[in-house]
């Protein structure tokens, strides 16, 4: 059942975490073509969140325990 929890978290941050990429690159495209500086100003935030779900650990079931 572990592996199961496991498995479904990192899934899951995985996926919140490439949304938050996908958006942030979109940003950056507008910052080159739309709007210049509100979107740069924009990607900044949300690429650092995308970095967060990709680091998180969102269970403490599924870290390894250190002896």
């Amino acid at each position: 059942m572990k592996e199961n929890i496991c498995l479904f978290e990192r899934f899951s941050k995985n996926v919140i975490g490439i949304i938050f990429l996908f958006i942030a690159l979109g940003f950056v495209l507008s910052g080159f073509t739309v709007l210049p500086f509100f979107g740069f100003l924009l990607a900044i935030p949300v690429l650092l969140v995308s970095f967060y779900f990709f680091r998180a650990h969102l269970n403490e079931r599924c870290q390894i325990e250190e002896t």
